[in-house]
């Protein structure tokens, strides 16, 4: 069964710098694909999260925090089409935080940031480990996407929806 690795927080800002195709590339013992330069790879070998996870925390200079999702997963979301009731736009981002564990008791949702009124960031759906959202391409926004991993109180990382569909495309490769 293939997986998908996230790392969080690698590549943003000054901190935490790596080289995601290099990981990759020195990972290819299980057939490691690096999609894009935020520390997200999809791995088609069917390896042991114990193991995943120990190959990649000795590829890395410093400590991060490792999601890993079986791939049928990630399949079974995206099937879901989860945004196809939301709005779309250049003004407008579509998202998922992968949570390092599932949340024991989910908010209510639609869950909006700062209100319901005038929201910058809106969950709309969780499914298990998958905090699915949007927010307005507005520099407050970001800070809104923090809010949620603390309400939520589990580690997350966020990606683009256009990245899982990335990703999605590398496991139907498989």
């Amino acid at each position: 069964m293939s997986s998908v690795v996230f790392l969080r927080a690698v590549n943003v800002g000054s901190s935490n710098r790596c080289r995601p195709a290099e990981i990759a590339k020195k990972l290819a013992k299980f057939d490691v694909v690096n999609i894009g330069a935020v520390g997200t790879f999809v791995v088609r070998k069917d390896v042991a999260e114990s193991t995943l996870r120990a190959a990649f925390a000795r590829e890395l200079t410093f400590k991060v925090e490792i999601m890993i999702c079986p791939g049928r997963d990630i399949l079974r979301l995206a099937a879901k089409n989860p945004f196809a009731n939301e709005p779309s736009g250049p003004t407008i981002t579509r998202f998922v935080n992968v949570l390092h564990k599932p949340i024991r008791k989910p908010p209510a949702l639609p869950l909006c940031l700062p209100s319901n009124d005038d929201w910058l960031a809106k969950v709309i759906a969780i499914h298990g480990r998958f905090v699915l959202g949007i927010y307005r391409r507005e520099m407050k926004a970001i800070g809104y996407l923090g809010k949620i991993e603390k309400l939520l109180g589990v580690p997350a990382t966020n990606r683009n929806w256009n990245i899982i569909k990335k990703i999605v495309d590398g496991l139907e490769d498989t």
